[in-house]
């Protein structure tokens, strides 16, 4: 089933997933949230929030101890001792900053990646000697210094708001189950409380105070997310190295990958389109020997020879369409995978949202990474449908963003073989992205991406 529509649609109902990242998965039929459970949802936000400032006070305490600690082995370090417990601390720093690492992200929409540098191979000294030289360590230690007091001001100011406004609230209960002696002058020295009734007069001042901290819980948990970002997030210089490196690496296997493919091109020229071209060569100067002697023999050798070229010429097209496709040439970027879906053995949909053609090179790389994604779920998902979308937006200058799905068995990663890795390399050449979501179960994600601009 082919079918080439302007929507995401298709994708959508197949997968249970829209496709654009930016979209709210909910179902087609779902009417529009009511206007209660908007409430519901921010104040549900706001006590997770509540929980996390617990978690992230106690943290704080942690990050004071494994400040201490960090020293005091590094310390040792420089007199001859504790190498041991250097590396060990290393390691529970850099896991304690990737889980705040990691609620940074969540807070502030957007990952905060890590900006360590490789450990080398080599003996323990050697690692610790490249850990201390990593900027990246040093701005741990600084932020392990921060923290406890960043802490205790958004993650302790916010608990003792959201404490304060609660006791104030129910003041009079607390007033009616305490002895005499204790809370009676919750306002100050000068608000001393004789009765139940007067006491409710705290309720509005708990009330207003719960108000405040509903108002300020998500910008101090920002403000939070925000230093930690600053301060664990790589820097400018080290995402130009981290830059540099990656293109480097990418341009060392582009190098291999495009080696590799000559030596496959050479090997199927050889072994197929050149050896039958040698046999055909043989049969014609065999039959022209026999002609005048033996004119059935000599006709039985020109029908093999006929037989062998036709063998040849479909090698050679192999060849070809596995070098640059001609559809790929004649029709565009959609109509070669459309030729692919309707090749394909599995049914599949195609969502195609393209307003013009592509640079040669990118539309290559997107067929090329599609219809490796495309074959990846036919041999290994048992998928029964298949999706595939095409979209061009103009988000950062120009981006195609591709997406292959199928309601097959999931479990798919970029670990488990060589076919998402070899996308992974063909699209890194053009600076672009894989990320695969694919639960043991399915339905399994392949999402593309590729800088570049309309022809």
């Amino acid at each position: 089933m082919l079918r080439t529509r302007g929507t995401c649609e298709d994708v959508r109902l197949m997968t249970g997933r829209d496709p654009r990242p930016d979209a709210v998965h909910r179902p087609a039929t779902e009417p529009p949230p009511a206007p209660g459970r908007g409430v519901r949802a921010a104040l549900v936000q706001r006590f997770r929030l509540l929980g996390w400032s617990l978690v992230l006070l106690l943290a704080s305490v942690g990050a004071a101890g494994l400040l201490v600690l960090w020293s005091t082995a590094v310390g040792l370090v420089v007199i001859g001792a504790g190498l041991p417990a250097a590396l060990v601390s290393t390691v529970l720093v850099r896991w304690f900053a990737d889980r705040h690492r990691a609620w940074a992200g969540d807070v502030l929409g957007e990952p905060v990646v890590r900006s360590y540098v490789p450990l080398p191979e080599g003996n323990w000294r050697t690692r610790l000697w490249a850990i201390l030289k990593d900027p990246a360590t040093w701005r741990d230690w600084a932020w392990l210094a921060v923290n406890p007091v960043i802490g205790w001001f958004t993650a302790g100011g916010s608990f003792l708001i959201f404490l304060s406004g609660v006791f104030y609230a129910v003041y009079p209960l607390v007033f009616a189950v305490t002895p005499e002696q204790v809370f009676r002058t919750p306002l100050g020295p000068y608000s001393h409380l004789h009765s139940v009734a007067q006491s409710a007069v705290t309720i509005p001042f708990g009330l207003a105070i719960l108000a405040l901290w509903y108002v300020t819980a998500a910008p101090l948990a920002r403000l939070n997310a925000v230093v930690i970002r600053s301060l664990l997030a790589p820097t400018e210089q080290a995402r130009l190295r981290a830059r540099v490196t990656e293109l480097a690496a990418s341009r060392a296997e582009t190098v291999d990958t495009r080696a590799s493919e000559l030596r496959r091109i050479e090997r199927d020229l050889h072994d197929g389109a050149q050896a039958r071209l040698a046999s055909l060569g043989m049969s014609l100067g065999l039959a022209e020997q026999l002609l005048a002697q033996d004119p059935e023999a000599a006709a039985r050798l020109l029908s093999e020879a006929r037989e062998s070229t036709s063998a040849a010429l479909v090698e050679l097209r192999d060849l070809v369409r596995g070098i640059h496709p001609p559809v790929l040439a004649d029709r565009g970027l959609d109509g070669a995978v459309q030729a692919l879906a309707l090749a394909n053995p599995v049914p599949t949909e195609v969502t195609v949202r393209l307003p013009g053609r592509l640079p040669a090179p990118v539309e290559s790389a997107a067929y090329f990474a599609v219809a490796e994604a495309l074959a990846n779920a036919v041999k290994h998902a048992a998928a029964h449908r298949v999706s595939i979308l095409l979209e061009y937006t103009d988000e950062g200058g120009g981006l195609l963003r591709m997406l292959v799905g199928d309601d097959g068995g999931g479990g798919a990663s970029l670990d488990g073989g060589t076919g998402l890795r070899g996308i992974g390399r063909r699209l890194g050449a053009f600076d672009g992205t894989l990320d695969v979501h694919s639960p043991v179960g399915g339905p399994t994600e392949v999402r593309m991406s590729l800088p570049c601009v309309l022809s």
